[in-house]
């Protein structure tokens, strides 16, 4: 008589792909994702989300237990269905909630074979073909950045914080060799602009730098760095001993799309080495995770504009590209394909310009001997991670073979026109100025004024609300205001009458220290147009209106005294 067992794993077996051709259950595999999918498409509907949001109990979560017996394929595919209840749908029109894109169906398919597969990009032994899509991916990017690919490498890590982490841990062994064996016994810094990504902190936390070694310059009224604050703070920290670890360049930044001016930066790096006689070359890190995909335009005729983009959408995309075109300077740069390249997460790329960087992580062939024997490509040896999927790989190689050149050029630049068109909606009315009208990105900042507030003259009349701290109590009360307007837009987007957008509690932090609050809309979905622009300034109309009628109903004499 055959163990109980024996008849279990039966059930067991048909759960799993069937490692031969086996068409029944072939049918029965595609027919799972299918009946998974429908059961997706049945919570779309004409708001921006998947269904009604449903508040999540956590407490309960914390509670959750393991089943005894087994269920069904289909019983647990509708259970992980529902988890998407009240999800954002990202490439609605009517989403403009950060730098959140929306997947191509060739990127979601790369996802998958790589996931049926389960491939380890630690080792070509255990990856085959897909460590090949990840040279191949790494080398078409280096390409299109500008650097040698003869020289150049790269592997994908665990997101955009992951790229900066090997930008600063390679800097961080140039700086001070001899640390990946035997630990920090100097002490380091870290370079970054206060618009920058806060990575820089966990960053240095993580790898023994100390986050209070990460020195925040900060920035100009265009959201970059401000380069002679960072040559103060540089030669300051040189002259008291300390060792550069990294330089990093923010090569759009998440809130207002800001491009430090990378070029001076490394120039100000070779004018430190030869100026202290440096026995290293302080390592320069682009966190371009962002801005790294407007490298398609390096090459556009913008005279010629081929592609019919609008003036002012051609004039911001020549702005954003003047800088990205100085990527190859760095030496190390970061890609996050989830973000401008339209992929699923992660799918996130460190470059380096030299290969013989990665060398510097590498660690003892002893010390992993039941690896590497076989095979031409072993990055698991200098790699933070041990396993690492194929991913992300997959999916920029899907979306690089279905977009090339000119359909990542007509995504951003779409993005960008949209981006464009909506300032120009915003900038029409007197009570909304828009925060970062010289950057060039598909994000927009904005921040809106009461009625019979003139929104420009009450912002930069010699930017009085920014540097004087005389106007400390009515910043406040408008960051109060604008905190109202954004959550009365929310609460239209979610009943279907709406855009959904964003809010940062600090676009910037004003001379005297204090934030400053703006909407934020981060256009992302090729499927956003006109329409769905106009909709958002006449929600924040709608809102100010509201706000006053609230405003007088109560009486409230403190903010009758800013708002009147």
């Amino acid at each position: 008589m055959a163990a109980p067992y024996r008849e279990i794993i039966k059930d067991i077996r048909l759960a799993f792909p069937q490692p031969t051709s086996d068409r029944i259950h072939d049918s029965y595999l595609v027919h799972s994702f299918m009946n998974a999918l429908n059961q997706v498409d049945a919570l779309k509907m004409h708001l921006p989300m998947l269904g009604a949001v449903v508040e999540p109990d956590y407490e309960q979560a914390r509670h959750a237990e393991l089943p005894q017996d087994m269920s069904s394929v289909e019983e647990v595919a509708s259970e992980l269905v529902s988890y998407l209840r009240g999800m954002t749908v990202v490439g609605h029109p009517r989403t403009q909630q950060n730098v959140i894109c929306p997947p191509s169906i060739p990127s979601v398919i790369g996802v998958l074979l790589a996931a049926l597969h389960n491939p380890n990009l630690g080792w070509d032994e255990h990856s085959r073909l897909f460590a090949l899509a990840e040279v191949e991916a790494a080398g078409i990017t280096a390409g299109l950045i500008g650097y040698d690919q003869k020289e150049a490498a790269g592997v994908f890590t665990f997101g955009g914080t992951g790229t900066s982490m090997y930008g600063i841990r390679i800097g961080l062994e140039k700086a001070c060799p001899g640390t990946l064996r035997r630990g920090l016994s100097e002490e380091a810094v870290v370079f970054v602009a206060d618009t920058g990504h806060y990575c820089a902190y966990s960053i240095a936390g993580w790898v023994g730098i100390g986050s209070d070694h990460v020195v925040s310059i900060p920035t100009t009224p265009e959201n970059e760095i401000d380069l002679h604050l960072l040559e103060e703070a540089a030669r300051t920290a040189l002259q008291d001993g300390k060792k550069i670890a990294a330089f990093i360049a923010t090569m759009g930044s998440t809130d207002a799309f800001g491009v430090d001016d990378l070029q001076a930066i490394v120039a100000l790096r070779d004018r430190l080495v030869d100026e202290f006689d440096l026995p290293y070359r302080p390592h320069v890190h682009a966190d371009a995770v962002i801005g790294w995909a407007w490298s398609v335009f390096n090459d556009y005729d913008f005279e010629k504009n081929e592609l019919g983009f609008r003036p002012r959408t051609l004039r911001a995309l020549a702005g954003a590209c003047r800088r990205i075109r100085e990527l190859p300077l760095a030496d190390s740069v970061g890609v996050d394909f989830h973000k401008t390249g339209f992929t699923p997460y992660i799918s996130s790329l460190v470059l380096v310009k030299d290969y013989k960087d990665l060398r510097l992580l590498k660690r003892d062939r002893e010390q992993m001997p039941y690896l590497y024997q076989f095979g031409k490509y072993k990055p698991g040896m200098y790699t933070l991670e041990t396993s690492r999927a194929a991913t992300g790989p997959m999916a920029a190689l899907a979306n690089y073979r279905l977009l090339g050149v000119q359909g990542i050029r007509v995504l951003i630049g779409h993005l960008v026109e949209m981006a464009q068109l909506l300032r120009e909606h915003l900038e029409g009315h007197e009570g909304i100025i828009v925060l970062n009208r010289d950057n060039y990105g598909p994000v927009t900042l904005f921040r809106v004024y009461p009625p019979g507030k003139e929104a420009f003259a009450t912002f930069t009349n010699r930017r009085k609300e920014f540097t004087d701290p005389a106007c400390r109590d009515a910043l406040l009360a408008y960051n109060d205001y604008n905190r109202k307007v954004s959550a009365y837009v929310h609460e239209e987007a979610m009943a279907g009458r709406g855009v959904l957008l964003s809010l940062t509690d600090c676009y910037r932090h004003t001379i005297y220290g204090e934030p400053v609050v703006a909407l934020k809309s981060y256009i992302m979905s090729p499927f956003v147009d006109r329409e769905n622009l106009e909709i958002i300034v006449e929600k924040v109309l709608e809102a100010r209106e509201r706000l006053r009628k609230d405003t007088v109903s109560r009486k409230d004499r403190k903010i009758l005294h800013w708002f009147a």
